[in-house]
Parts: structure tokens; C-alpha cells; sequence
């Protein structure tokens, strides 16, 4: 199990070039992305885009992107000949004309921009995606250990908040049958006193009392619980995304808690139910985190 927050960045150099890629990603209920970037990268937006989806199931990730070149790693010095050549005529004619001496030389030429000019070297995009792609991988891994991370600490909580929830459906189990034994008493107690008689009329009680159990009955309930609380310690131990199915089973076991609690008619049991409740939420609350 995963969480749905989480960090990542990664780098890839070659021939003074750096691409930086950094990667954050936070709760959603489907998959989201943005990614910021240098203009001219947009060739690699798909590629990039596919690598996320490929580890980000569930959440809204935001990429940056930067890129950074080294001067004079990839430059070269372009000389324009022919025009050195006019430069150099030029000169012995305004040197023969005036009458003094020719005194160009080839350091004087290199300092003319126009003759003599420093360019950098142009990456094609092919190269730039694989630097993106080299350092798109890096950060998707640490964010990936992140996430991992952040899960089993999510999973920890949870289940911890399932043997509470296993306990109070326990005690609602066990006091269930003492419900029903006690309005039994009560109604017999009841029916003795408006006749006046000891001897009540049992046929009148064990119809009643049959109502009642029918009315109050929380056995369904219990098992679909219990069901629940076992589905879902099985998804805090699935490799894949479970958040989805983690809101699915809460609802359901909020469902389950309400008609205990309606049709609760022992103070015990009540309690029990609030306490199922309070769990519940908490569960409800980190599932929200869970990819």
C-alpha cells in the first residue's frame, strides 16, 4: 500500500548539459499531473507524461523541469575565411595607399566578432528527451520510496484502528444476547404486575419477546462487519492501488455501525457503536491518503 504523497528528483548530464527533474505529488481521487519546463522541451512532454502515469495511479503530480549548460563544454569557434581574406586586402590597400606599413596579424583578425565567433553546439531532442527521461526516472524512484514509506506507516495506523474496531464488534456480539434475555425479564415483570397475578401469560411473552429479537437483531450486521475488517487488513498488504476500495469498505462499515446504533436498545451497545464510529472516521480520514 501506497500513500499519495510524496518527493522525488533526479539529474542526467552529458557533454555539459544537466537536466534536473523534480517530482511532487498529493492527494486526488484520479490521476492528475502538471509539468513546468524551459521552452523547447515540449517533445518530451508525452514520453514524461506516460513514465508518471506508469508509477502514479491515483494523486496530482507536479513536474519541474530545469536545464542547465555548461559555457565552453559544447562550443565551438566558427572563422569566417573569406571575409578574414577581404579584411587582410583591405588593409594592405589603405597601408599601400597611405604609405605605411601592412601591420594586420592573426590576432588582430580574432578579435573581430564578425570573423571569429564563439557558438554552442545544438542538442538534438533526441538526446535532450534521454537526459529527461534518465533523470525523470531517478526522481520517479525516490518518490515511488517515498510513497512506499509513507503507506506502511498509513497501513500501521489503520490497522491498529481495526482491532479497535474488532473489540467493540465483539462486545456488541456479546451483549446482544443479554438485550433480549433482559426484556424478557422486564416484560414478564411488567405483564405479572398490570394482572396482578404471579403467573403471567407466557404465550403474550414469547410472542413479544420474539418481536423484539426480530426488531433488534444485529447478527448480520456483526458478520458483514467482520467481513469488512477482514477485507481490508487484506488491501493494507496489496502491493497495487487500494485507495478506491479503502473508501468503498468505510462507507460500508459506516452503514453497518448506523443500523447497529438504530437499532440498538442497550446503553452498552450504544456506546460500543460510538466508539465504532469515532474508528471509522479515523480510517475514513487516512484512507483519503492511500493511493
Amino acid at each position: 500500500m501506497r500513500s499519495m504523497t510524496g518527493y522525488g528528483k533526479g539529474s542526467a548530464s552529458q557533454d555539459g548539459r544537466t537536466v534536473t527533474v523534480e517530482i511532487k505529488t498529493v492527494n486526488h481521487k484520479f490521476f492528475d499531473w502538471s509539468m513546468k519546463m524551459p521552452k523547447g522541451f515540449l517533445f518530451a512532454e508525452d514520453d514524461a507524461k506516460k513514465a508518471v502515469a506508469a508509477v502514479v495511479a491515483r494523486g496530482h503530480a507536479d513536474v519541474f523541469l530545469t536545464y542547465a549548460q555548461e559555457q565552453g563544454q559544447t562550443a565551438e569557434y566558427r572563422i569566417d575565411v573569406r571575409l578574414a581574406a577581404k579584411y587582410v586586402a583591405a588593409a594592405k590597400e589603405l597601408a599601400e595607399a597611405a604609405g605605411v606599413p601592412c601591420d594586420v596579424t592573426a590576432a588582430s583578425l580574432m578579435k573581430n566578432s564578425d570573423i571569429l565567433a564563439l557558438e554552442y553546439a545544438e542538442a538534438d531532442d533526441e538526446e535532450l528527451k534521454n537526459l529527461v527521461m534518465t533523470a525523470l526516472g531517478d526522481a520517479l524512484e525516490g518518490l515511488l520510496s517515498m510513497r512506499v514509506r509513507e503507506g506502511e506507516a498509513l497501513a500501521e495506523d489503520i490497522a491498529s484502528k481495526l482491532d479497535s474496531m474488532r473489540l467493540s464488534v465483539d462486545a456488541i456480539e456479546n451483549v446482544a444476547p443479554d438485550v433480549v434475555d433482559e426484556y424478557r425479564r422486564k416484560l414478564t415483570a411488567r405483564i405479572t404486575e398490570l394482572l396482578g397475578s404471579s403467573v403471567a401469560d407466557m404465550g403474550r411473552v414469547a410472542t413479544e419477546v420474539a418481536l423484539f429479537a426480530d426488531k433488534c437483531a444485529v447478527d448480520e450486521e456483526i458478520s458483514r462487519l467482520k467481513a469488512h475488517i477482514a477485507a481490508m487488513r487484506g488491501y493494507l498488504k496489496a502491493e497495487g492501488p487500494v485507495g478506491r476500495k479503502l473508501d468503498f469498505l468505510v462507507q460500508e462499515m459506516n452503514r453497518e455501525a448506523n443500523t447497529i446504533g438504530s437499532k440498538a436498545n442497550d446503553l452498552r451497545i450504544t456506546e460500543e457503536v460510538l466508539k465504532l464510529k469515532n474508528d471509522i472516521e479515523k480510517i475514513r480520514e487516512q484512507a483519503q491518503n492511500v493511493e
